[in-house]
């Protein structure tokens, strides 16, 4: 079991990050690759989660060791997988989730991708009261947006990243398309658009 990485962020992609250790790229797999963007070409550690299959093994990513914690969690539960877990996470406030699991709370739950009622029922049901000490021990990260001066360019492929972004966490289209005109009125980094549309959309 790998417990963290140390090294530079050499590449950003849709689902993932490369991180260079020792001259050895490893990819691993985040909610959201994005919050890495202010760290391209400097060193950052990140908390990894290897998951081994079949045909596969996977390097999971997490800025702090309280979200691996919860995505550990979530992969116990009957319906969930990785992928699923990861879409759960991308807000980057993992503590709102255990909020809404102890106060059973599913109309929160089901707005995530691949959550329908059933498997929300299922997770309160296997992970209720179980996440206590999650609550005590976590800060919470700061969920602040990058500010973007106002003399600096946005190019349309910040907004388009981020849109492929919330593609490849299970959103579908007309979900997305909900919270785009909301996005076209600001200007943000990638990472700042997708924070906002996954708020609006829990919120919605």
């Amino acid at each position: 079991m790998i417990e963290s990485l140390t090294g530079v962020v050499s590449n950003i992609e849709i689902e993932s990050v490369t991180l260079n250790v020792h001259d050895v790229g490893y990819l691993v797999f985040c909610a959201n690759p994005f919050r890495y963007e202010e760290n391209i070409n400097e060193k950052v550690t990140i908390y990894t989660y290897q998951h081994v299959r079949e045909d596969a093994i996977k390097l999971y990513g997490f800025k702090n060791r309280d979200e691996r914690k919860l995505f550990e969690k979530l992969l116990q539960v009957s319906g969930i997988g990785p992928k699923g877990a990861l879409a759960i996470l991308a807000t980057g406030e993992p503590t709102l989730v255990v909020q809404a699991i102890e106060a059973e709370n599913e109309k929160f739950l089901v707005k995530f991708p691949g959550v329908g009622k059933k498997t929300a029922r299922q997770i309160i049901l296997d992970l209720k009261g179980k996440l206590v000490d999650f609550l005590q021990e976590s800060g919470g990260e700061d969920t602040k947006l990058i500010a973007i001066d106002d003399d600096m360019q946005l190019e349309n492929y910040e907004l388009e990243e981020a849109l492929e972004a919330l593609k490849a966490l299970g959103y579908v289209d007309r979900e997305i398309n909900k919270v785009l005109p909301k996005l076209k009125d600001t200007k943000e980094t990638t990472d700042g658009y997708i924070k906002i549309a996954l708020k609006l959309m829990l919120e919605s």
